[in-house]
């Protein structure tokens, strides 16, 4: 049986603070203002919510609705496996104009069987879509019938494009897991150190730079959900004796509704940045409230900050005073500026379109009184921030790289699709890394030079 409206309209006003304070910003705007191109632009609920599900790996994720679909965000968000490779496969019940009429229910089950008999995948999550919500297919009859059938669980996710944006998206995954998967089956062991990481979907392999942190502490991390996540590990997650919300605000009623269920407290926390993820290890070790792991934890704490700024020491002295402008849209770029920061770099100037209240306030703070914050982005605004500042370099996605090239100072790409781990103390080491790179890449020597025939007409001027 699909949803009711009911249902609907309870996860809707559950939605998170930031969801309904943007909205009372916008009535207060007014109501004349033109939509402005692009606004309707970025992931809705669908995407995002394969996005959260997609990493548990040994699973099969079926897309009920058309290929284009499927094709639309698969393979964008490079979140890495140490295990199975099965949830690179795309699946999908390849709607039409006939199924559209008649129903793509049979077919979607027929699909289901295949793939069960083919790949035996751990389990199997279907996704709803637009079209396929519209015409009423009951995905969740069909679950149960191919659960029955071929006893691999099948968990239909109700996520069709309409219901909402990104953070819906992640929020509808996330009940899923807790209605259909959490509370299922139990580890072979318990300890008094087990934890969930919950949001962290190991884009690039972020998560494998924290592991190894909390091993050393004698921390188990039970499950992953999800990132670098097997079907099996997020079936017992109710026995972990702390969730540690990462990234993802969006899977923070997961959270709740696993305290209310289990009994599991839970905290917010970053993995990003020395500062948070110091204060992430301190927090976890005092949730757990074990003074042994406590006193451990600040050694770690110690040895690592003192690598990390040994390593550091290399960079700080070749881009100590440079100054940047950046722009912010994502955890990486906040990231990027507490790097900077540590670095001995200014940033003069932040592009913050699109960003909340709270963020331009945090941006100011970061700032101070002399730093320049711009909303529009234009590439003239940019270009006379450059001039008038001296900047050394611009931080920004790809859109904005003519305008560096035409400023005639290095660029540096901070695009979604990451191929570097960020998170924990390696991850600062890798930001150094890239700020370098770009700063010092040999093709700047040739760029800074005065083209050819410039100097020769000036040669010619002179005689």
């Amino acid at each position: 049986m699909n949803p009711t409206s009911g249902k609907t309209n309870d996860s809707l006003s559950d939605s998170n603070s930031e969801d309904a304070r943007q909205q009372k910003l916008h009535k207060k705007k007014s109501s004349t203002q033109l939509p402005q191109p692009g606004t309707t632009q970025g992931s809705c609920a669908f995407d995002s919510a394969m996005i959260t599900l997609v990493p548990i790996t040994d699973a099969a994720h079926v897309v009920h609705g058309p290929s284009g679909c499927a094709a639309s965000i698969w393979g964008s968000y490079s979140s890495l496996s140490s295990n199975s490779m099965l949830y690179k496969i795309r699946f999908t019940s390849d709607i039409d104009e006939n199924d559209i009429i008649f129903g793509g229910a049979k077919k979607l089950y027929k699909g289901i069987l295949e793939l069960a008999r083919r790949y035996k995948p751990a389990a199997v999550f279907v996704y709803s879509t637009c079209i396929t919500a519209l015409i009423g297919d009951d995905i969740e009859g069909v679950c149960k019938d191919a659960t029955e059938k071929t006893r691999i669980p099948t968990i239909p996710v109700h996520c069709p494009g309409f219901i909402g944006n990104q953070n819906l998206g992640n929020r509808v995954a996330g009940e899923a897991l807790l209605e259909h998967v959490i509370g299922t089956a139990e580890p072979e062991t318990n300890t008094p150190y087990d934890i969930n990481l919950i949001g962290e979907h190991n884009i690039a392999g972020a998560i494998w730079n924290v592991l190894p942190l909390l091993e050393k502490l004698g921390i188990r991390v039970l499950a992953k959900i999800t990132g670098d996540a097997i079907y099996k590990e997020v079936c017992y997650a109710h026995r972990a004796k702390l969730n540690v919300l990462l990234s993802s605000k969006a899977l923070i009623n997961m959270a709740k509704g696993m305290e209310k269920k289990y009994g599991i407290p839970y905290i917010e926390e970053s993995i990003y940045g020395i500062e948070s993820i110091n204060q992430c290890l301190r927090n976890i070790a005092a949730k757990l409230d074990n003074p042994d792991l406590q006193e451990g934890t600040e050694k770690l704490i110690v040895e690592e900050t003192a690598a990390i700024d040994e390593k550091l020491a290399l960079y700080i002295t070749r881009l100590q005073g440079k100054r940047i402008i950046l722009s912010i849209g994502s955890f990486k770029s906040w990231l990027i500026i507490f790097t900077a920061k540590k670095l001995g770099m200014e940033v003069i100037a932040i592009l913050t379109k699109n960003n909340t209240d709270e963020d331009k306030i945090r941006v100011k703070s970061l700032l101070g009184q002399d730093g320049i914050i711009l909303e529009q982005n234009s590439a003239e605004e940019i270009l006379q921030i450059i001039n008038s500042n001296l900047a050394d370099m611009l931080i920004a996605d790809k859109r904005h790289q003519d305008t560096s090239l035409t400023a005639r100072i290095p660029f540096l790409d901070i695009n979604q699709e990451r191929n570097h781990p960020y998170a924990g103390y390696v991850g600062i080491l890798e930001v150094a890394r890239e700020l370098y790179a770009a700063f010092y890449n040999p093709v700047w020597e040739q760029v800074y030079q005065p083209a050819p025939w410039s100097v020769g007409n000036s040669s010619e001027e002179e005689i």
